[in-house]
């Protein structure tokens, strides 16, 4: 298990988000805020912000480019450490969910936990 600290919402729906396939922004922005039901809200300076931050800790990596109505357009994709540290982070969040609905039912029921 990583003890590297846990990932910021952007980040981690980033990488869920390539964890389906390889996108390209627009494409990640729009599933980002599908993933999240409307919550979050990716500017292009935050995602590209985002994107160079993840590809320079080797979680994502361009998988390719092309040209689409005259203009450039960058897919990336999970790498491999990606997927894990997206795996990691899924599980932690998951614990912590737990936790916290743990001690929710015990608070509502007057009890401890």
């Amino acid at each position: 298990m990583s003890t590297s600290r846990g990932l910021q919402e952007p980040s981690f729906l980033i990488l869920t988000s390539l964890a389906r396939e390889p996108q390209h922004g627009y494409g990640i922005i729009t599933d980002v805020e599908r993933i999240s039901q409307g919550d979050v809200r990716l500017r292009a300076g935050t995602l590209y912000a985002a994107l160079d931050r993840l590809q320079a800790e080797g979680l994502i990596a361009e998988d390719r480019e092309e040209i689409v109505d005259g203009r450039l357009r960058r897919y990336y994709r999970l790498t491999g450490e990606g997927g894990v540290r997206l795996a990691e982070e899924a599980a932690r969040l998951q614990r912590n969910a737990r936790a916290a609905v743990t001690r929710l039912r015990a608070h509502q029921s007057g009890g401890a936990a």
